[in-house]
């Protein structure tokens, strides 16, 4: 009984609400950038953002192009941290004859220990040129750390 619980949790934590295409296919996207981010697939990861992404971070600072921002996940999350989306949090709003943004809100788990305690909010535009998608612009804010709640 506790193995079907955990399963069903398991799977709940990971799906993403999907009210219309845009936002199955936004989602289904997120989904894959943050694989290659928890993989450290590194080349997977870059080839999802413009190379003159616009990268805000409330404690990390700012980058405007895409090799800075990916050598950071290298130094900073690589081998240390996951992420996992809090599904009830995401939104997708479409962008008129440009694309998307994606906002939510996202938790940090410790490879080391297992435990989740950091929790923070992004927007991320997407940018949909000749069929493919590319992230333009990216604001990771509101790091905090999780209450015992979540």
């Amino acid at each position: 009984m506790m193995t079907a619980i955990a399963v069903a949790a398991a799977l709940l934590a990971t799906s993403v609400p999907s009210a219309d295409p845009l936002m199955t296919e936004i989602g289904a996207l997120d989904a894959k950038v943050f694989d290659a981010y928890n993989r450290c697939d590194l080349p997977t990861f870059s080839g999802y953002f413009d190379p003159k992404v616009a990268f805000y971070h409330d404690t990390g600072g700012a980058t405007f192009e895409r090799d800075a921002m990916v050598d950071g996940v290298r130094k900073y999350i690589c081998g240390k941290v996951k992420r996992e989306l809090i599904p009830a949090t995401f939104r997708v709003y479409p962008i008129k004859d440009y694309g998307a943004i994606e906002e939510g809100e996202h938790r940090f788990c410790e490879l080391a220990t297992g435990r989740c305690e950091g929790i923070a909010k992004f927007v991320m535009v997407w940018a949909k040129q000749d069929a493919a998608w590319r992230i333009t612009s990216v604001l990771s804010y509101g790091h905090r750390a999780a209450t015992a709640a979540e």
